[in-house]
């Protein structure tokens, strides 16, 4: 049997991992460099590279004829989907679930206060040597909609709650119940999408979701409603969003965009109202660290034969 494990980082800057010898693993390092480290064919598990785009991380699963698991290391695995129906039968496809929610969460509520509050526009007043004074919005006694209530979508919830919100209505793709109150299901979102000052997209990139923000969401919206997105840019219809902030209607606050790497000359850039970090939600110092023990932790279970946690999906050959 093949035991190869390619890693993204060298193994030996993580803590925890199974000793290779014991368990009959051969540590790989590949972080989507032009050269494979080994035959992709002796793969078992397989890291996908962080932040080296789709293209990357489906380069090497042809040819990985003995893989069992691909563990990316991001909340989405929209990046490998192409690549998974060539896969054989029951290879497991685990996400990133621990390692993302606190730093996205984080630039969520970074995203909404900013844009609330006028930052941008104080940002370029210092500039100017201009002191741009006055009222502003406040996220107290706001009403705050999160569609795609996952681990990430509950994390914002969670730094919702000292900010005196007046509501929190949750979106998923199925209802269901939560401590805090119900989950409502995307059938739902054209009545709560009226009641809304700040929508907040946290959903993943699926086929469902794909393209879901689109002129007829957009103009649900409440008018001066807040649209912020750290999902996926391909879930907002660009031409579509690019209407209502020139039109004054809606603002945003944007950590994903499509295209992505937003190009230089873009409308977006320069449309009014908008508010645009450079996909950097899940990029922060708690990553590396959270990371690396996600991988030890995944591969000891695998070397012991446990099951293994945030199993999304299992090929069907």
């Amino acid at each position: 049997m093949t035991t190869d494990v390619w890693l993204p980082f060298e193994a030996d800057e993580i803590q925890g991992l199974p000793d290779a010898s014991k368990a009959g693993f051969a540590y790989r390092h590949w972080d989507g460099g032009a050269d494979f480290p080994a035959d992709p064919a002796d793969c078992v598990f397989y890291a996908v590279p962080y932040m080296k785009g789709g293209e990357v991380a489906v380069r090497p699963l042809p040819a990985m004829t003995s893989l069992r698991v691909v563990q990316t290391l991001t909340a989405g695995i929209d990046h490998v989907q192409p690549g998974l129906p060539g896969l054989a039968p029951g290879v497991q496809v685990c996400n990133a679930r621990g390692v993302h929610e606190a730093s996205t969460a984080e630039l969520a509520l970074t995203l909404i206060l900013a844009s609330l509050r006028g930052v941008p526009r104080f940002v370029e007043g210092q500039r100017r040597q201009e002191w741009r004074s006055g009222f502003y919005p406040a996220l107290a006694d706001k009403s705050v909609l999160i569609v795609g209530h996952g681990a990430i979508g509950s994390a914002v919830e969670d730094r919702l709650t000292p900010f005196e919100c007046a509501r929190v209505a949750r979106v998923a793709r199925s209802a269901r119940d939560t401590e805090r109150g119900p989950v409502h299901p995307l059938t739902e979102l054209p009545a709560l999408l009226p009641e809304a000052d700040v929508v907040v997209l946290c959903t993943p990139l699926t086929e469902d979701t794909r393209g879901l923000v689109d002129a007829g969401f957009l103009a649900r919206m409440k008018d001066g409603a807040l649209l912020v997105n750290v999902a996926r840019g391909s879930v907002v219809d660009t031409a579509a969003l690019l209407t209502e902030l020139e039109s004054g209607r809606l603002i945003a606050a944007l950590d994903v965009t499509d295209p992505e790497p937003l190009p230089a000359g873009h409308p977006l850039w320069h449309a009014p109202g908008v508010l645009i970090s450079p996909h950097v939600g899940g990029s922060t110092s708690a990553f590396l660290p959270r990371a690396h023990r996600l991988l030890a932790a995944q591969l000891t279970r695998f070397a012991e034969g446990r099951p293994l946690d945030n199993v999304v999906h299992r090929t069907a050959g």
